[in-house]
């Protein structure tokens, strides 16, 4: 099984790295780039991006820095703690990352495959992950909506229980680092 997800990892590194370089990017950058693209506002910090990747606070400030100064991403205040940034991806930013993620060597795969063998195979690697994520006490950046904090209201509207805010939908679909995953009893008990 290494053997095979170490191959697939490389290729994709390959094909990544192939279009950074395009745009005059390192794949660090592009990976905080498509990070960036997927996390709601309580994960768009520097220290979330260091977290997320695995990277130092100086080699996660560097790569902000180049992209912010490319035009990539934007630095702007919290409105309640002025000692915390969030990172935005400016529209330049998007369009950079929507032409190099997904990976043209993973898009042309997924092409030969049917819709029900995909959705298979993605359920398979999420399971290989979340079993990865606790067999090593990591954090599981999962989706907000599927986190133990998440509470769905009887008038539809959001909210997290953890930090007592109403939460946007957009904010629910997106990934969160405060994530923590439902246990698989309060999801029976949940659905009960």
């Amino acid at each position: 099984m290494y053997d095979q997800i170490e191959r697939i990892s490389t290729l994709l590194r390959a094909s990544v790295r192939k279009e950074s370089l395009a745009h005059g990017l390192q794949p660090v950058q592009m990976e905080a780039l498509h990070y960036l693209s997927r996390c709601n506002r309580y994960s768009n910090t520097p220290m979330a991006v260091s977290e997320f990747l695995s990277l130092t606070k100086g080699t996660v400030s560097q790569t902000l820095a180049v992209l912010e100064s490319a035009g990539y991403l934007l630095k702007v205040p919290d409105p309640k703690d002025r000692r915390v940034v969030h990172l935005e991806l400016t529209v330049e930013g998007e369009r950079v990352l929507a032409d190099a993620i997904p990976p043209k060597v993973l898009t042309s795969a997924l092409g030969l495959m049917d819709e029900s063998r995909k959705t298979e195979v993605s359920a398979y690697l999420l399971e290989l992950l979340v079993m990865i994520q606790r067999a090593n006490g990591l954090k599981s950046f999962g989706v907000c909506k599927a986190c133990h904090h998440h509470h769905l209201r009887k008038d539809g509207t959001r909210s997290c229980q953890l930090t007592l805010e109403t939460l946007s939908e957009p904010d629910s679909d997106k990934i969160c680092r405060e994530h923590r995953a439902v246990l698989e009893h309060e999801e029976e008990r949940l659905s009960a």
